[in-house]
């Protein structure tokens, strides 16, 4: 670790086009008397602190990762800082794959001076700009006519999703017109979702809706989905900051991530109700950040060096109730007080004394993949490569996963307090949105809530099951986002229940049966083919042959 505020001269090693580097040495030197900005490797006097490559353009990342390795090798134990130019044809996926402690995209002066600060102190930087993604670095397959009209079908689908979000945000004074777009909204939602039922499986990824105020999503459409890619090509614009590389900075940069994405409010694009939308604005906000803050408590707990006596799952699962409970009470307030026939009786003691905040999700991985890299610094599996915590990737991965765990612990303590404000009516006024005060509304939000838990534990749940999917909930810049993940789900799958297991059975003998059904319909096509043309084509041009043959008698006859 250096300090870069000392009196002692400190050496950098610059690598950059001529021109570009004398440049950049000089504005460094002139904000930093202390930094020595280096050119050339014969004028370094000792070894240098930080080696800086700059690049003007990129041909191959091959190329450029083999000469990374070579500097990191070369000039260990100075870390590597790489800086790029604004216009790449590389998307974020293919940039975060290199592997160097600093990556920074067109930065100005003041970005540079704090990145090189921070690696000096033993940190990692990574900030990519926020470019459109080009056509040509994205590979597009080629679709037939059914998937185009299904694409098509599902923009438009959007694009009307988009804009009566537009129109409820903020709800509309007229309540007719309010229950008109709820009731199109519905109406639009479930078509999308017919569609997507009827074409199969293998269009399920194109459940991600299209976000409002990002074009670019429309070009993202895969028909092969896996959260593991999308991770990193949602990473473009990206700033991430370490100060130091191991778990508890990766987790502090997580925290952080999250807590400035719940300031920003929250808007739901994963096509399904959530209950924590019943929560108005601010007890939402409340309640993630009271969330955070308690899984912070956790992982300082069992950080603890007596804490490592005990598995780590059974430990998660003894404090996870306690977190639930202590994050409700943060979100009531621990000193307000409600009439409650007829007294005023704590709403915090309430609520926890009806909650059940012991039920488990089972869409939600298993902890061991988030706490094992934040409590014990262990390496994330990524696309089939194991990668530190602090490694960019691996950071949005974990992001992700924590996210999730946000998202559904939200969702199973919102279910329980709209349980709760049923049958406390005052109640509804101080934790829920305006429209929910009225009994018949909420009723039919929690019954709705009830319809659409069964239909993914009875319908959606065994085909995810069977395909080894997971669906994920993602919090990015204030909107949640549905992801699924890829994994094998096999021993989940043999603990279903018998009308989960004849879901999945049917899928089962869909699959089987296909081929034969399209080789069957290909035959009888032929087959019709052959009789319209052979046999029917030809008897009707003998009977036309023969009428005209006779109207030929008849003609010289007369």
């Amino acid at each position: 670790m250096v300090n870069l505020a000392d009196s002692t001269s400190t050496q950098i090693l610059l690598l950059a086009p001529d021109l570009l580097g004398e440049s950049l040495a000089l504005q460094l030197s002139s904000a930093n008397p202390n930094l020595d900005v280096i050119l050339r490797t014969d004028q370094l006097s000792r070894h240098p602190v930080l080696v800086i490559l700059s690049v003007e353009s990129l041909e191959t990342l091959s190329t450029l990762q083999l000469e990374l390795k070579r500097l990191q090798e070369h000039w260990q134990p100075a870390p590597v800082m790489l800086i790029l130019p604004a216009q790449l044809r590389f998307n974020a996926n293919e940039l975060l794959s290199l592997d160097c402690p600093g990556l920074l995209q067109d930065p100005d002066l003041a970005t540079l001076q704090a990145a090189i600060t921070t690696l000096c102190g033993g940190g990692r930087v990574v900030r990519l700009n926020a470019a459109p993604d080009s056509q040509d670095s994205i590979p597009q397959a080629t679709m037939g006519l059914g998937q185009w009209l299904l694409v098509s079908g599902l923009q438009q689908i959007d694009n009307d999703l988009r804009l009566i979000e537009a129109f409820l945000n903020p709800p509309p004074k007229n309540e007719l017109f309010r229950l008109l777009m709820e009731g199109r909204q519905r109406e639009l939602r479930s078509a999308r979702d017919f569609l997507l039922w009827i074409w199969g499986p293998l269009q399920v990824g194109l459940r991600n809706p299209v976000l409002p105020n990002r074009p670019s999503q429309k070009a993202r459409i895969n028909f092969d989905f896996d959260a593991s890619r999308q991770i990193s090509a949602e990473a473009a614009g990206t700033v991430i900051c370490l100060s130091e590389r191991n778990a508890v900075a990766v987790w502090g940069a997580i925290r952080q991530r999250l807590s400035d994405s719940v300031e920003k409010g929250l808007r739901n694009s994963t096509g399904s109700l959530l209950a924590i939308e019943s929560l108005n604005p601010e007890r939402r906000r409340d309640l993630l950040l009271a969330l955070l803050n308690q899984l912070d408590h956790v992982l300082k707990k069992l950080r603890q060096p007596n804490s490592t006596e005990t598995p780590l799952n059974d430990s998660w699962l003894t404090l996870e109730s306690e977190l639930r409970e202590q994050a409700l009470r943060s979100m009531a307030g621990n000193y307000v007080r409600l009439p409650r026939g007829g007294e005023l009786k704590p709403v915090a003691d309430q609520l926890l004394a009806t909650a059940d905040l012991k039920g488990i999700d089972q869409e939600l991985p298993d902890p061991q993949r988030m706490l094992a890299p934040l409590l014990l610094d262990r390496p994330v599996l990524v696309e089939g490569q194991l990668l530190p915590a602090d490694s960019p990737r691996a950071l949005l991965q974990l992001e992700m996963l924590v996210g999730n765990w946000l998202v559904r612990t939200a969702e199973i303590i919102s279910a329980e307090v709209l349980g709760t404000c049923g049958e406390w009516p005052e109640l509804r006024r101080f934790l829920l949105n305006q429209h929910l005060i009225s009994t018949r509304e909420l009723e039919r939000l929690r019954n709705q809530l009830n319809s659409q838990a069964r239909w993914q534990n009875w319908i959606q749940r065994p085909i995810q099951l069977y395909e080894s999917k997971r669906l994920l909930y993602r919090l990015r810049d204030g909107i949640i986002e549905p992801l699924l993940l890829t994994e094998p789900r096999d021993e989940e799958l043999s603990q279903l229940g018998w009308w989960q297991q004849q879901v999945a059975l049917l899928l089962e003998a869909r699959d089987a049966l296909a081929p034969s059904m399209q080789s069957l319909i290909k035959r009888i096509g032929d087959l019709m083919v052959v009789v319209l043309t052979q046999v029917l084509g030809r008897a009707i041009g003998l009977v036309g042959r023969g009428i005209a043959q006779g109207m030929g008698r008849s003609l010289r006859g007369g």
